[in-house]
């Protein structure tokens, strides 16, 4: 291959396909000029960028267009290499009429890394029946700090969480022959004051025991065959050229071998954002030095500059070599370089259409291709099925005084589900108010507001409608979601005084770059409801009617007085195209809540960054004023139904550094209804040579009880998981004395095991055991 023939395998183009069939065309955005495909394609093409996800297409038109383009950079290049597609699966697929599922903020809230993996897997099986091969999905940040507007984007606050449901969904991904990307690595999201972008000023142990941990899992358990740069510096130097982290770090050490591709416009970021670097020419050479091998979305840096600078001798070709290997490799990996190969993907074969693919430019798209608008369903009674359940999962009531489930049990004479229902707040009518900003009808349909939303997005009013049937339900915004004006909060409390219970929903609208209260680019000031949702909050309280909390959100916020005087608050992390049907049915109490808070929920709005990861003097002390004591801790989540812990046994109380601790406990279901609990495993250590966090999730157990009945639940634990980065850099396990916490939640232990390590300290490294192993028998019985 010659130099140019290398360097085209190194970068995509945007584009987008056609909703008449025609090729794809570049997509013209504010950051780079769209590219001249005929000066290009004789020299190949690395990846084509979001042909479903730029603007609405019909998916089998878009398929057969994406086909039609595939068969032409096949043709234009001396080799026969196609490009590889990617596309954004954040919250689903982000196409045109395919299902929306619930954000990562609520996989994490489900707690059950099995559901997710089916969740990627089907996920990963309509990107893959339609052409495209890389998702760009997961986000492995662990979150510093919940102002930050990416927060929904993100698995929850601890690092664990992270890692066990974030490589549940690469697995799920590969396993439908995607090629999943693991971002941001590493550290965008501790930026200061949780600013989209800003500067990351951690230290290196914050960095290697909270940040990377979900990253080392992935990279070691799942499969995954990409990685993604973070856009943030961390003590002055960008992850887009830190060598450390891209080359030392992934691939020296953790045996990384797939491919590291540039957040958009990363590479150039070097020179505009960062000052690193001089010209583009510079950046490029920067960031292959490192270890990125391909720029996204668009030619830029790896265009003329990295020309430029490898013909002067500033960039060795070497690095060209290594970058396009791995490109190539990935390439024969997907089948798109054997002698077989069609650009015809799955859902198109046997249509007829294989002629069609061939006709070169725009040609071929009257009535052969209109008859295959329609034909493909990316949002399916299965999707919805598991887009439903996965929803349910993840609502986590976090208050009860007793008014929910407000429908009555299978006969049950108790009660009755109430006469009026009021329904106030800005998310009551708003069909959006579930999806997060990389859901495909917020991204991308907002722009396109002449094209219907492609799937079907009942809002609370309607789902509640349809739960209650018998119920009137009256309904009032109140307020918008992040205006100031208050004229609608007198028929509000109106409607409130008048009605049996109030349902409030409250939360977020997703958005970018501050067209939304959340989202990337959406930052918050504190974490106090937006606009002046709180106001009307407090509003409904005063009615004298009881407020059942509903929170549409992307982010946890403070709840006020609500917190201790609602009757209930329910929490839902935008749930997805199923999500208001879910938060019904725990209503009405068809469906029992499950889910417990990946994220705490805090007290006061002006105490971050705070998350229950932290030192004895992160938490409440009498040396500041400040208590950042959650009002709801990381991990909490009732049910309807209640649950006992008793008998602890701890069968090793004393093990060697490179041994392991077992325990055991029995849990029962005491109350009248089938529940989920979710036991907890926290590991204290009181002394250590350098400051640890008060406790740490090192595992949990989900178990899922019929009334009265109970299981044994053991647990084997590693003497790995009380390591830590010691004051030398190296990984230790230290001897001494540790709590292991069985716990409810990061502030409600039930059980706890005083356990002692023996001998030396030990240095362990990626190797090492990740996991506590968890088994369940039937209690013994006298």
């Amino acid at each position: 291959m010659t130099l140019q023939e290398k360097i085209a395998q190194l970068f995509g183009v945007w584009v987008g396909a056609s909703n008449e069939g025609a090729e794809v065309a570049p997509h013209q955005h504010d950051m780079a000029e769209a590219p001249d495909l005929d000066e290009l394609l004789p020299y190949g093409l690395g990846q084509l960028t979001r042909p479903f996800g730029t603007a609405p297409v019909d998916p089998a038109i878009g398929a057969l267009s994406l086909a039609r383009t595939q068969r032409r950079i096949a043709e234009a290049n001396r080799f026969g290499i196609p490009a590889l597609a990617h596309e954004e699966c954040l919250a689903g697929f982000a196409a045109w009429g395919a299902t929306a599922y619930p954000v990562p903020l609520s996989w994490g809230a489900t707690f059950n890394p099995a559901l997710i993996r089916e969740m990627a897997a089907a996920i990963g099986r309509d990107m893959r029946a339609v052409g495209v091969h890389q998702g760009l999905a997961p986000v492995l940040d662990v979150v510093r700090d919940a102002r930050w507007g990416r927060v929904e984007e993100t698995v929850g606050e601890d690092p664990y969480l992270v890692g066990t449901v974030a490589t549940a969904y690469v697995q799920g991904l590969e396993s439908a022959g995607i090629v999943a990307t693991l971002k941001h690595f590493a550290g965008y999201s501790a930026s200061r004051a949780g600013r989209n972008l800003a500067p990351v000023g951690m230290g290196a142990r914050e960095r290697a025991d909270i940040i990377l941990p979900p990253f080392e899992m992935a990279v070691r358990e799942s499969g995954v065959r990409s990685v993604m740069h973070a856009y943030t510096d961390t003590d002055g130097i960008p992850s887009a050229a830190d060598e450390r982290l891209l080359t030392g770090l992934l691939r020296d050490t953790w045996g990384f071998t797939g491919t590291v591709v540039a957040d958009y416009f990363g590479i150039a970021f070097l020179k505009t954002l960062h000052g690193v670097a001089g010209t583009f020419g510079e950046a490029a050479g920067a960031a292959l030095a490192a270890g990125v091998d391909v720029e996204l979305p668009t030619v830029n840096t790896f265009g003329e500059p990295l020309l430029e600078a490898v013909a002067a001798g500033r960039v060795p070709e070497a690095l060209i070599d290594r970058a396009v290997r791995r490109v190539l490799v990935q390439k024969a990996q997907l089948g798109l370089l054997d002698p077989d190969w069609s650009p015809l993907p799955e859902a198109l074969s046997g249509t007829g259409t294989g002629n069609g693919t061939g006709t070169g430019t725009a040609t071929g798209t009257g009535a052969a291709s209109e008859a295959l608008r329609g034909t493909i369903g990316l949002d399916t009674d299965a999707n919805r099925a598991l887009a439903r359940r996965v929803a349910e999962q993840a609502i986590v009531l976090l208050h009860n005084d007793g008014t929910l489930p407000l429908a009555p049990a299978a006969g049950s004479e108790e009660r009755t589900a109430p006469a009026r229902i009021a329904l106030i707040g800005p998310n009551a009518e708003v069909p959006t108010a579930v999806l997060g900003c990389y859901a495909f009808p917020v991204h991308v349909g907002v722009q396109h507001p002449e094209i219907p939303v492609g799937i079907e997005l009942p809002t609370l009013r309607e789902a509640l409608a349809a739960e209650f049937p018998g119920s009137e339900i009256v309904v009032a915004p109140g307020a918008s979601v992040d205006g100031t004006d208050t004229d609608g909060f007198a028929a509000a409390a109106e409607l409130a005084r008048d009605a049996d219970i109030v349902i409030a929903a409250l939360g977020d609208r997703a958005g970018l770059f501050g067209r939304g209260t959340s989202g990337e680019g959406c930052d918050a000031e504190s974490l106090a409801l937006p606009g002046v949702q709180q106001q009307l909050l407090d509003l409904l309280l005063d009615s004298g009617t009881p407020v059942v909390v509903t929170m549409l959100a992307g982010r946890p916020y403070v709840l006020g007085r609500a917190a201790t005087e609602s009757a209930a608050v329910v929490q839902s992390f935008f749930p997805g195209e199923e999500g208001t049907r879910a938060i019904a049915s725990v209503l009405s109490g068809r469906t029992a809540p499950e889910g417990r808070l990946p994220v705490s929920v805090p007290r006061h709005p002006g105490a971050q960054p705070s998350t229950y990861l932290a030192a004895r003097l992160g938490h409440s002390s009498e040396v500041s004023n400040i208590d950042p004591t959650p009002a709801f801790g990381f991990g909490h989540g009732l049910t309807y139904t209640t649950f006992e812990w008793t008998d602890l046994a701890v069968d090793v109380e004393e093990a060697a550094t490179d041994a392991e601790f077992r325990l055991s406990c029995t849990v029962r279901n005491t109350g009248g209804r089938e529940g989920t609990e979710l036991v907890q495993l926290y590991l204290h250590d009181p002394v250590a040579s350098v400051v640890q966090p008060v406790q740490r999730l090192i595992g949990y157990a989900r178990l899922e009880l019929a009334p009265g009945a109970s299981v044994r639940l053991h647990a084997s634990v590693p003497a790995d998981l009380a390591s830590f980065t010691g004051r030398d850099g190296r990984r230790i396990v230290e001897p001494g004395e540790l709590e292991l916490r069985l716990s409810a939640s990061s502030t409600e232990p039930r059980l706890t095991a005083r356990v002692t390590l023996t001998g030396a300290v030990r240095e362990v490294d990626h190797r090492r055991r990740l996991h506590a192993q968890f088994t369940t028998e039937p209690p013994v019985t006298s």
